[in-house]
């Protein structure tokens, strides 16, 4: 029997003995984190498929599942006789989840829904209660973690070691970062501030950690008031240059597991506490104190200072090396046989590792070869693993984390010949991606406001493709950073100089191929006239686009332009770090542009 028919079978016998009637498993955990650590993947333990996006929603007899565009391939396939439906999210005809829970509800005549409230936001489950309501006689539970009973071999909580981000890389000092924030919360009208994200409190902190897989951070909690900062970590896995700037900078450290206490014995009124991405556990302790409104770090560590811009870019120029050298040994190896989207992989990251600088991966490398490129975050699998051949395209989405700084880079790469869609594909991207990164644009302007930029070059052709066109990179933190993104749907935060920001359209045709081209981008000034302060963004990805795959009578001269002259850098910046000299001259020749 399939493993997750199982684990159905044996929640249910527990939801009927706790008298619920829908249990709702999110894929978060009390951080909000895009990806939890590992004791905070229920949602992946109980359904067996492995997005980082998903809602498992379990009634006593059914079972659901809703992701979005980027996973609907991949969960069909990992769903696949385990009990889960895929609902389809934001297609026409897909209910949303609780237009889902209220229709089975009324005809199973149900009362009782079920959530972690350490692991839902408190504006999720408040939203949820009030949706309910209008059914009548339905009741939210908010203390029930189901996997606490089932999930026998459960992995703990994660305390690893603690470090310290130098202060030549971090490019200013924690008691700095505090005085900013006080000086944030006061102009608020507020006397305290209360944060889960667990980036927010590694960048104030200036601290790092590994307890959770390609970004590092540590499980925390963080309070800020004028008199008190109080961290809640794991103190006894903290190096002892760790403590010590913590009380340079006048830092208290308490148990991660104590926070819940100690909110409920503060007294201040007004703490400013976001109840879009803080647990509903947390906030409902204080939510009748709360000033609701997000956390003014977020935009402090969106923008960049001097030192976190300087380490981005040296983190750029050895990822630009390491790609070098796998590009090169990439389509021989393949040739001589007995290469996978696994093996490409290890062997990119072993590249990578050479530099005392790396660390690990900042995400998991996608790696899909002709229809496994359509599935926009494949993971290839033993099952799944494809053979390479020396024909159609390989679509390699990988990034790492250097102590400077992290990188996301993706490149399309043609391992023989390829149709003529294939090479129209390919030049349609590429001139979505330059048309991006050449735009003009006044400082504040959204990233919604642009993303048709790059999206009408797909458009005119009856294109499109679900996922965003960019988003914000961490400065050695997360590989997807806030506030900021270019995308379809309404982001209102404005884009400054400072933020990293990724440029990616693509193109997938399912069971054929996708294609992405993908650079990290800064947004830097561009000029001032009458009509107000401009932007552009440069370049901080260093690689040659593959040009085999042009169509070049579809590339205007102004595109062809921007191609050369950003492989005329590429080429100016790599070739004084590239000591072998066949890396040399397969570099000078991918930088040659008709």
């Amino acid at each position: 029997m399939n493993i997750i028919v199982t684990r159905l079978e044996h929640l249910r016998h527990e939801m009927r003995a706790e008298s619920i009637d829908v249990i709702i498993i999110p894929s978060t955990d009390p951080h909000n984190s895009e990806y939890p650590a590992r004791h905070w993947q229920s949602r992946q333990w109980i359904s067996g498929f492995t997005g980082s996006a998903g809602t498992a929603v379990i009634t006593l007899t059914e079972a659901a599942l809703w992701t979005d565009s980027r996973y609907f391939i991949q969960a069909a396939r990992q769903l696949e006789g385990s009990g889960f439906k895929l609902m389809r999210q934001g297609l026409a005809d897909t209910p949303t989840v609780m237009q889902w829970v209220s229709q089975k509800l009324a005809a199973y005549g149900g009362t009782y829904v079920a959530v972690d409230g350490m692991t839902m936001s408190y504006d999720m489950v408040t939203t949820m209660q009030r949706e309910l309501r209008r059914l009548g006689g339905i009741t939210v539970r908010t203390n029930y973690d189901a996997m606490r009973m089932l999930w026998k071999d459960r992995p703990a909580i994660p305390n690893g070691p603690i470090r310290t981000q130098p202060l030549a890389f971090a490019g200013e000092s924690v008691g700095s970062k505090i005085a900013r924030i006080r000086k944030e919360i006061r102009a608020m009208g507020c006397l305290a501030h209360v944060t889960t994200d667990l980036m927010s409190i590694a960048w104030t902190m200036n601290l790092r950690g590994c307890d959770v897989a390609y970004t590092p951070i540590f499980v925390s909690f963080l309070y800020i008031s004028d008199s008190e900062v109080c961290l809640f970590a794991n103190e006894a896995g903290m190096t002892a240059d760790a403590i010590s700037q913590m009380r340079e900078a006048g830092v208290s450290i308490h148990p991660y597991d104590s926070f819940a206490d100690f909110l409920h014995n503060r007294q201040e009124e007004k703490i400013l506490c976001d109840s879009k991405n803080t647990c509903f556990s947390l906030y409902d302790i204080i939510a009748k104190r709360a000033v609701d409104t997000p956390s003014p770090i977020i935009s402090m560590k969106a923008v960049k200072n001097s030192a976190e811009i300087d380490g981005m870019k040296q983190a750029m120029l050895r990822d630009g090396v390491a790609m070098v050298k796998f590009l090169r040994w990439l389509k021989p190896a393949v040739e001589a046989g007995g290469q996978t989207e696994i093996s490409i992989s290890k062997k990119l990251e072993e590249i990578r590792a050479v530099h005392p600088m790396y660390e690990e991966p900042s995400f998991s490398t996608i790696a899909g070869y002709n229809e496994h490129g359509a599935i926009v975050h494949y993971s290839a699998t033993a099952e799944s693993d494809a053979a390479l051949k020396s024909e159609g395209l390989i679509l390699i989405d990988s990034g790492a984390q250097y102590a400077d700084g992290t990188t996301d880079i993706t490149r399309t790469i043609a391992l023989g010949p390829l149709t003529d869609y294939m090479r129209k594909a390919y030049t349609l991207v590429l001139k979505a991606h330059i048309a991006l990164a050449t735009l003009q644009f006044p400082d504040g302007t959204t990233g919604t406001q642009i993303d048709a930029v790059a999206r009408s070059v797909v458009w005119r052709e009856g294109m499109n493709y679900l996922h965003g066109t960019g988003h914000g990179v961490g400065a050695h933190l997360a590989v997807h950073e806030g506030p900021h993104s270019i995308r379809m749907d309404w982001n209102s935060a404005p884009l400054h100089a400072g933020m990293t920001v990724t440029d990616e359209p693509g193109l997938y045709v399912e069971g054929q191929f996708g294609i992405r081209t993908e650079n990290t981008m800064l947004v830097v000034p561009s000029c001032e006239t009458p009509f107000g302060r401009f932007l552009r963004m440069e370049y901080l990805t260093l690689c040659p686009i593959d040009t085999t795959p042009i169509v070049w009578e579809m590339m205007t001269e102004e595109e062809t332009i921007w191609l050369r002259s950003y492989h005329k850098k590429v080429a100016e910046a790599l070739l004084p770090l590239l000591d072998d000299e066949e890396d040399r001259e397969w570099l000078m020749n991918s930088c040659l542009v008709v």
